[in-house]
C-alpha cells in the first residue's frame, strides 16, 4: 500500500509540476494568432500580443495566470529584445545623438514628476514639501517617470526604424532615463527613511559605465578574434549571448542598473562585429519564437479590475493620460529644441511613452517602503497596457507618413 500511495502521489506531484508547459503552449499561440490579426488590420504584432496575454488573463477568460516562470521568461525575453537593439546600434549615430539623447531623458524624466506629483495630491490631498502626502505625490510622479522602451524597440525593429537617427534616440535616452529615474527613486525612498544613500546610487551607475566602457574594448578585441577564426559559427552568437547574460546580471545584482541596461550595453559593444548582424538573426530566432511572446503577452496577463472604485478608476484614466502626454510634452519638446523638426520630435516624444517592468519595478519598491497601496498597481498596469498597445500603432502611423526611408 505505500509502495501504491507513494506512486500516486508522485504522479499527481509530477501532473502538478508540468502545468506550465500547458500555460506555455497557450500563451504562445494565444500570442500568434493574435499577432497574426493584428498584422492583418495593419497594427503592430506586439499589439496583438499583448491583447492576447490580456484576453488569456485574470482580467477576462482566466485561462492562464502570472507565475514566477512566465515572470522569468519574459524577463529573458526583454533582455534578448534589447540585445538585438543594441546589436543593431549605429555608432556614428550614436556619438551624434548623445548630448540631445540626454537632453531628451532629463526633461522625459522631471516633466513627468512634476505633473505626477501634482495629479496625485489633488486626488487624494496636498501637502507641504516633505510631508508624506508630498512624497507619496512624488513618488507616484517617479513611476510615471519610468521609460521601458523595449516594446517601441520591438515596434521600431518591425517597421526598419530603429538604426535612424529617431529610433538611436529613442533607446539612448531611455537608457539615460534608467538610470536618471534609479538616482531620483533612491532620492525619494531616502526622504521616506529606507534604502541606501542616494549618493552610493550615483556612484553605482557611474561605476557601472566606467567598468562596462573599458571591459568592453577588451572583451570588443576578443570577439574580433573569435570572428576571424570562426566567422559565421553558431559558436560566436552563444558566446554574444553569454556576456549578454552576464551583463544584465551584473548590472542588476552589483551596480542596482536594470537588468535591460547590461543587456543594451553589451548589444553595443558588439555591434560592430563583422558577424554583428549574424548574432543579431541567430538571436532573433528564439526572441521571436518564445520569449518575445511571453514577454508582451505577460504584460496583458497582469491585468486584474478586482480592486477598481469610482475614485480609483478616475485617477487611473487620468495616471494614464497625463504619463503619457508628459512624456510627449517633456521629450518631444527637448527634441524641438535640439533642433529635430516637428515631426521628429513628436516620434522620439511617443517612442518614450511606454512603460514596462521598470515602472511595475518602482511601484513594488514603493509599496515595500509604504509610499503607496496596493490598489495603486491597477493605474499602474493600464498605463503599461495602454502604452504598450497606442506607441506601436501611433509609431507605424507617423513612420507610414513620413518620407524617411527605411533602416
Amino acid at each position: 500500500m505505500p509502495l501504491i500511495g507513494t506512486s500516486e502521489n508522485s504522479e499527481v506531484i509530477n501532473m502538478d509540476s508540468v502545468g506550465y508547459l500547458k500555460d506555455l503552449a497557450i500563451i504562445l499561440l494565444a500570442a500568434k494568432v493574435f499577432g497574426i490579426c493584428a498584422r492583418k488590420l495593419h497594427a503592430p504584432e506586439v499589439v496583438g500580443e499583448i491583447l492576447a496575454g490580456l484576453i488569456i488573463g485574470p482580467a477576462v477568460l482566466g485561462i492562464v495566470s502570472q507565475s514566477d516562470f512566465i515572470s522569468q521568461m519574459a524577463e529573458i525575453g526583454v533582455v534578448m529584445l534589447m540585445f538585438e537593439a543594441g546589436l543593431g546600434t549605429d555608432m556614428k549615430k550614436l556619438k551624434e545623438t548623445g548630448l540631445q539623447a540626454t537632453a531628451v531623458a532629463c526633461a522625459g524624466v522631471f516633466v513627468p514628476i512634476i505633473l505626477g506629483t501634482v495629479l496625485f495630491m489633488s486626488f487624494y490631498g496636498w501637502g507641504t514639501p516633505g510631508s508624506e502626502q508630498f512624497l507619496k505625490g512624488l513618488f507616484i510622479g517617479t513611476i510615471m517617470a519610468a521609460t521601458s522602451v523595449s516594446i517601441t524597440v520591438a515596434a521600431l525593429k518591425e517597421l526598419g526604424r530603429l538604426s535612424g537617427t529617431v529610433g538611436t534616440t529613442i533607446v539612448s535616452a531611455a537608457i539615460i532615463d534608467d538610470v536618471i529615474g534609479i538616482v531620483v527613486l533612491t532620492f525619494v525612498l531616502s526622504a521616506k527613511g529606507t534604502d541606501t544613500s542616494v549618493w552610493i546610487i550615483v556612484f553605482k551607475a557611474i561605476a557601472f559605465f566606467a567598468i562596462a566602457i573599458v571591459s568592453g574594448f577588451l572583451v570588443n578585441k576578443i570577439f574580433v578574434w573569435l570572428d576571424s577564426r570562426y566567422e559565421h559559427t553558431r559558436r560566436i552568437p552563444i558566446a554574444a549571448l553569454v556576456y549578454c547574460l552576464a551583463m544584465a546580471y551584473v548590472a542588476e545584482k552589483f551596480f542596482g542598473i536594470a537588468d535591460i541596461t547590461g543587456a543594451y550595453v553589451a548589444g553595443v559593444v558588439l555591434c560592430n562585429l563583422n558577424d554583428a548582424k549574424y548574432v543579431e538573426r541567430r538571436v532573433d530566432i528564439s526572441a521571436y519564437m518564445v520569449f518575445a511572446p511571453i514577454f508582451f503577452a505577460g504584460i496583458g496577463l497582469k491585468v486584474s479590475f478586482a480592486s477598481m472604485d469610482a475614485r480609483l478608476m478616475l485617477f487611473s484614466v487620468a495616471f494614464v493620460i497625463i504619463a503619457c502626454v508628459g512624456k510627449i510634452i517633456g521629450c518631444g519638446g527637448i527634441a524641438r529644441i535640439c533642433r529635430f523638426n516637428f515631426s521628429d520630435s513628436l516620434k522620439i516624444g511617443v517612442g518614450m511613452m511606454t512603460r514596462g517592468e521598470v515602472a511595475l519595478i518602482t511601484a513594488q519598491k514603493g509599496l515595500s517602503a509604504g509610499l503607496i497601496a496596493p490598489e495603486f498597481f491597477t493605474p499602474v498596469i493600464l498605463l503599461i497596457l495602454v502604452s504598450s498597445i497606442l506607441v506601436p500603432i501611433l509609431l507605424k502611423q507617423m513612420f507610414g507618413h513620413s518620407g524617411e526611408a527605411a533602416a
